[in-house]
């Protein structure tokens, strides 16, 4: 896992009814039918709304023709468009979004172009409900912020 210092042992543990918002949205871009159905479940679980999106490309024109998520969910390696290029499209509009790399590879190096890309963090897939409750936790304080 990365991102913003956080490890393994700093995930706190906060029940889902501390998280459920409904008025989240979330994202989930990841090229397998199987993951992208699995972490719209887990979402979805948390009060979150969900799309999904098959690949980089599909992520993008969706911000393109007006849509905003809280939440993306990134895979890193995808067809048309993999997940490095289309973080770095996103934040090159200006997406702020909370954007989350979620990668089969697990390697420092491998994590570190996809971190560079603009993510918040990358974990490796599948998402754990921990790891996704301590995703809520920092998207509410990512919106506070705001």
């Amino acid at each position: 896992m990365s991102g913003n210092g956080a490890s393994s042992s700093s995930l706190n543990m906060i029940s889902g009814e501390d998280v459920v918002n409904n008025n989240l949205t979330a994202l989930v871009v990841d090229d397998s039918p199987l993951l992208r159905l699995l972490h719209d479940i887990h979402l979805k679980k948390y009060g979150l709304k969900v799309q999904v999106a098959e690949n980089g490309k599909v992520a993008v024109d969706l911000f393109h023709l007006g849509a905003s998520f809280d939440l993306v969910l990134m895979d890193k390696e995808m067809p048309v468009m993999n997940g490095v290029e289309a973080t770095k499209e996103l934040r090159a509009m200006g997406v702020t979004s909370l954007i989350v790399g979620v990668t089969s590879k697990d390697g420092p190096g491998e994590q570190q172009a996809f971190m560079e890309a603009g993510l918040d963090y990358c974990f490796e897939k599948p998402l754990t409900p921990e790891i996704i409750s301590f995703l809520l936790e920092e998207l509410n304080k990512h919106n506070n912020k705001d």
